[in-house]
């Protein structure tokens, strides 16, 4: 009879949650990045045998997305990437505006240089994505400009609540910048805009600059959501 040392179980639990962490990333990538779209029903045999890893790892990684948000269980069909409503995703807009107001409000109070240096070198990585019209890579930097002007202001569970929300707001947000050619420039411009604000020192002035930004991204997330849809849209 072998017998198993105290130790090897062990080492056999941190690989597996090793494991686990790297099958979570990997799904929330390709959930992010739109490789798997809302609805699309996951395998966890299939999953295990593309990732090259056992069945065990992609169990829990499909719980921890599900508790993110990101996945949803449903009796006797299986795991789906979550679908979120246009109500939900109203919802989330108006609470990032409140945070977003707070966070520009902070930020003018209190920014270090470099952190304020950081914001513009993304702005400028921004506008040659635009220019060469990589609209996946205008993408990802928004998502970056935003994290780190959360990040600036030092509070660990605002930037844990706000990374929560835009998870789940991302695949909505991410139709609203790719939906058509004119997205990306307006949100560069604002972009712009949120880090003069921020640089005048006015916390008023950056507030309003920030959460005007989010209400007009969240008038892009509406007019792609439209276009799905085939809704009349409203010229104003």
């Amino acid at each position: 009879m072998t017998t198993v040392s105290p130790s090897s179980n062990a080492i056999e639990l941190l690989q597996s949650q090793s494991l686990t962490t790297l099958v979570q990333h990997e799904l929330e990538r390709q959930i992010m990045a739109g490789e798997l779209m809302p609805g699309a029903k996951l395998n966890e045999i299939e999953v295990a045998g593309r990732l090259g890893v056992s069945r065990g790892p992609v169990r829990e990684a499909f719980r921890a997305l599900e508790e993110a948000g990101l996945l949803r269980t449903e009796k006797n069909r299986g795991v789906f990437v979550r679908v979120v409503s246009l109500q939900e995703a109203e919802e989330i807009y108006e609470l990032r505006a409140v945070l977003d107001e707070y966070v520009g409000r902070t930020l003018a109070e209190r920014i270090t240089i470099d952190q304020l240096n950081g914001l513009r070198e993304i702005v400028e990585a921004m506008h040659a994505a635009n220019r060469g019209g990589d609209a996946e890579a205008y993408y990802r930097l928004n998502l970056s400009f935003h994290e780190a002007m959360v990040a600036a202001v030092g509070n660990r569970k605002l930037l844990e609540t706000y990374r929560g929300l835009v998870k789940e707001l991302n695949l909505f947000r991410h139709q609203a910048l790719t939906a058509s050619a004119e997205a990306a420039p307006a949100s560069e411009r604002e972009h712009r805009e949120i880090v003069s604000a921020i640089a005048s020192r006015e916390p008023e002035r950056a507030g309003q600059v920030v959460r005007e930004h989010v209400e007009r991204g969240r008038a892009r997330m509406r007019q792609a959501q439209g276009q799905r849809t085939g809704e009349p849209q409203d010229p104003a």
